[in-house]
């Protein structure tokens, strides 16, 4: 009798045991469990730890709560000014209501993906080249929205999506390259044209000071002098301003009385020499006489 009762109890501790085991779920930290009886979703959701569910009634399901991170492949498309490009981007998304996550859709993974496809498409058909390249933020704000509107209802938000790269085509690159040439071309042309106008107006104020004052003139040719001749030249080119000599033709007027007039000397007035006649001509001459 002792024995059929042990072997009883044995049978017992068991299958409770086997029942344990069929039972016994653990769900981790990050993790949802949605339990479905008979095939009916029931309405709580299991916690992250140890849970129990009916086994052959009911099925638990976990769902990870995790923020995925999931790559756009590259969508090649034609922009709004007809630039063909390649953009390719990544979604963040985590799932915030589990038992929709499980219920409404199939697959919230392969829906979200084609979703951001579909949305990377068509924000490239409605976007300029240079929106694309400089203003991303606000392209990366239009694409969330476009994600995140079915999303919601599939019980996924969407948190973050950014355009990773635009690929062009080389003869577009080239005609970008050639565009930001010439633009920094015209720049500098006009920081110069802006540094001529600047230098020249200085120039103008000095030269009115100068012609106020001439002794600064000739300072400034000392000053000339001494910069070109720190240089250990061996040849010396020393300008002389029409300036100089004006300056130095008043200081003479001003300053230096004129000398008086030298006394030339006399030279004595000689008796101008008389032609000497030659001997065969005076006697050529007094035979004809």
């Amino acid at each position: 009798m002792v024995e059929e009762l042990v072997a009883a109890g044995v049978t017992l501790v068991s299958a409770g045991a086997v029942y344990a085991m069929a039972a016994a779920r653990v769900v981790k930290q990050y993790e949802r469990g949605v339990v479905f009886r008979l095939g009916k979703l029931r309405p709580e959701v299991r916690g992250p730890g140890f849970t129990m569910i009916v086994p052959g009634i009911d099925k638990l399901r976990k769902v990870n709560m995790q923020i995925v991170t999931m790559p756009v492949p590259a969508q090649e498309g034609i922009t709004r000014d007809n630039v063909t490009v390649r953009v390719d981007a990544v979604v963040y998304f985590k799932v915030t209501a589990p038992a929709e996550a499980v219920v409404r859709v199939e697959d919230y993974k392969f829906a979200v993906s084609q979703m951001a496809q579909t949305s990377l498409r068509s924000i490239i058909g409605k976007s300029e080249l240079d929106d694309l390249l400089a203003d991303r933020e606000k392209l990366n704000q239009g694409l969330e929205l476009m994600i995140d509107s079915p999303a919601v209802e599939w019980g996924v938000t969407i948190d973050r999506v950014e355009i990773k790269d635009v690929s062009l085509p080389e003869t577009m690159k080239r005609s970008m390259a050639r565009q930001a040439e010439a633009d920094r071309e015209r720049r500098a042309r006009v920081i110069n044209a802006d540094a001529e106008l600047q230098a020249s107006k200085k120039l103008a104020e000095a030269a009115k000071e100068m012609s106020e004052q001439p002794a600064a003139l000739q300072l400034r040719l000392l000053q000339t002098v001494v910069a070109v001749a720190a240089e250990k030249n061996s040849t010396l080119v020393l300008p002389f301003p029409v300036e100089l000599l004006r300056f130095l033709e008043k200081a003479q007027q001003q300053g230096v009385a004129a000398p008086p007039p030298v006394a030339q000397p006399v030279q004595e007035q000689l008796p101008a020499p008389q032609p000497r006649l030659d001997p065969d001509l005076e006697g050529s001459n007094s035979r004809q006489d």
